[in-house]
């Protein structure tokens, strides 16, 4: 099932440090049965930049969370995705 987000969702997300971010859910896709989050800052300081994020199970299975793409090619192909559906660069 390919799981779509739709309308104005925003996801607090902490980071390392424990500081809190708002980010704007600019689409997702689900690929290989992952399901991967194209998020945007709601600050306008990074007008045009955004980060994909996927979702995974925690440690003990229970809990779902938010995780970096660790893996470059991984990575590459999703962004790749995200690129071509959320800023069609055809002219």
């Amino acid at each position: 099932m390919d799981e779509k987000f739709t309308g104005d969702e925003i996801f607090t997300l902490t980071d390392e440090e424990g500081n809190e971010s708002e980010f704007e859910l600019l689409g997702s896709r689900e690929v290989n049965g992952v399901l991967y989050l194209a998020l945007a800052p709601t600050t306008d300081n990074d007008e045009g930049e955004y980060v994909i994020l996927k979702m995974a199970s925690s440690e003990s299975g229970e809990d779902e969370m938010l995780v970096t793409i660790d893996d470059d090619d991984e990575f590459d192909m999703i962004a790749d995705i995200f690129d071509n559906e959320l800023f069609d660069t055809a002219e």
